[in-house]
């Protein structure tokens, strides 16, 4: 792969960036988001190393133009001014891990789904361990909704930002569908 904006094709580009619910880290190689996520999550290390060993790259902390897009529409997000997001994306994970966090970016902004119904359509009603797990290890936080999955009892689960930032999101979502301006 050849380097851009003066990177070298083995190097992450991160840079923090501090949302409304939490700080987190949004990381970039070779011109696409490969990482979006809550910097104080439990399995932070597990993640950044994934990410790492799978691309063969090191972390720099160092912006770039696409994480400075990011960080716009991410703000956009959680102004209520933004519902869906035009950043290239690279998933770094197993194919089966890949095809749920593409299914994550099918769920509507506002709605909300069991993980029973994720693995449905993820094509096996019975792997919804597998699927929980996948959705707990994306690493592209709000740009993929992992946020919208919940329990088949409607509850908050295991969120990588916390129950409460989970919610929070939930909310959002939900006041911005219902808010005379529309979001993009």
């Amino acid at each position: 792969m050849s380097a851009r904006h003066g990177d070298a094709p083995n190097v992450i580009l991160t840079q923090p960036f501090q949302s409304p619910y939490g700080t987190m880290v949004i990381g970039a190689y070779n011109d696409k988001i490969c990482l979006c996520d809550w910097q104080g999550r439990a399995t932070r290390s597990r993640i950044d190393q994934r990410i790492q060993q799978g691309l063969g790259a090191s972390y720099t902390q160092q912006s770039s133009l696409l994480i400075e897009q990011a960080k716009t529409q991410l703000n956009e997000f959680f102004n209520a001014q933004r519902q869906l997001f035009d950043l290239p994306l690279l998933l770094v994970g197993t194919p089966f891990q890949r095809a749920v966090w593409l299914h994550l970016r099918q769920i509507p902004f506002g709605t909300t789904i069991p993980y029973q119904q994720l693995a449905s359509i993820n094509g096996n009603i019975k792997a919804v361990r597998a699927v929980a797990n996948a959705n707990a290890a994306n690493a592209i936080s709000i740009i993929i909704p992992c946020h919208r999955v919940i329990s088949s009892r409607q509850q908050t689960v295991g969120y990588a930002g916390g129950k409460n930032t989970q919610k929070a999101l939930i909310q959002l979502e939900e006041i911005a569908l219902h808010s005379p301006t529309e979001a993009t």
